[in-house]
């Protein structure tokens, strides 16, 4: 081997050898895999900005359609039937807190204000109690028949409410219960149990079995160790389910039209505004109807708005553990 020999130049027209990088005229890299790698992010950025820009145009127009009748209810409540129609779209001339307190005597709106609340209550606590329980049992044991009766819940949510209202009218009747509270509260609970179940099913899942496994160690029952160790933990999912239990079955206009339809002194809100709105004829107290429209919307927009973080927190918590 001669010491002397110099590494041989590629000649002029030959091929790179594998893996040299490409150069330019000049020997330096060439920078057109760069360039093209550039132009492909900011292609990129540009396609997901207007994705954002049209997401967030479209979030703005929603807000719009959703919080201007609210906005236009709640100023309407304030003005007499001559500014209602005169000048709609104005501020009233005056804070006329006088429509709220016609509404909630005259009206019986306060009557029907507190059945709402009686009727939400309990049917609201009985859905929470059964269905969590339900929800617990069927997540984190296993049975013959297990998906079976999970699926039997889960399919409650494909059945409209009111391709059941002439059956359900006779089954509430045959039971001696029509016309009460108790029936009204148990059909809420049966029509809130689908989606309550669905939901905490898969939420439970998510919480550690090595936790439920200590607390049967240490000597808890079944009972007790749902109660006092798994409930606290599906706290964020328990209220999230809460609160829209709450928000639908306060906003139920169906289903006490057909139970509640001959007690009248048990009206819930819906019902009661509904007859004030029917009844009136063409002398309608619009102020006073936009008031007790307002006292029925004002209450599940404060419970929205208090529990935001907590509904928040509980339909992202299964998805981060």
């Amino acid at each position: 081997m001669n010491p002397y020999t110099t590494t041989q130049t590629p000649a002029p027209g030959s091929a790179p050898e594998a893996g040299a990088p490409k150069t330019g005229r000049s020997g330096s890299p060439d920078p057109a895999g760069r360039a093209g790698s550039g132009r492909r992010d900011r292609t990129r950025h540009g396609e997901v900005g207007l994705l954002t820009t049209l997401g967030h145009l479209a979030l703005v127009v929603w807000a719009i359609i959703v919080i201007a009748p609210i906005l236009w209810t709640f100023l309407a409540s304030f003005k007499n039937t001559a500014e209602i129609f005169s000048s709609p779209w104005t501020l009233p001339a005056e804070l006329r807190w006088e429509n709220y307190a016609r509404a909630w005597t005259e009206a019986r709106v306060g009557r029907y204000f507190l059945n709402s609340v009686l009727v939400v209550s309990l049917s609201t606590f009985g859905t929470m109690l059964f269905g969590s329980m339900a929800a617990y049992v069927l997540a984190r044991y296993r049975f013959p028949g297990n998906r079976l009766i999970f699926y039997f819940f889960v399919s409650g949510l494909a059945f409209p409410v009111f391709l059941a209202l002439v059956p359900l009218f006779f089954v509430v009747r045959n039971l001696g219960l029509l016309d009460t509270y108790t029936g009204l509260v148990l059909v809420y609970i049966a029509y809130s149990l689908p989606f309550t179940v669905f939901f905490l099913a898969a939420f439970f899942k998510t919480l550690p079995q090595s936790v439920a496994e200590a607390g049967l160690i240490d000597g808890c029952s079944h009972t007790r160790l749902f109660f006092q160790v798994m409930v606290p933990m599906a706290k964020p999912g328990l209220v999230s389910v809460t609160i829209f239990n709450v928000i639908g079955q306060w906003a139920q206009y169906q289903l006490p039209l057909v139970l509640l339809s001959n007690a009248k002194e048990k009206w819930v809100l819906t019902q009661g505004i509904a007859d004030i709105s029917v009844n009136a004829g063409y002398e309608a107290d619009w102020s006073g109807l936009f008031a007790a429209l307002t006292l029925a919307i004002l209450p599940m927009i404060i419970v929205y708005a208090v529990f935001q973080r907590q509904i928040q927190a509980g339909l992202t918590s299964g998805a981060v553990k």
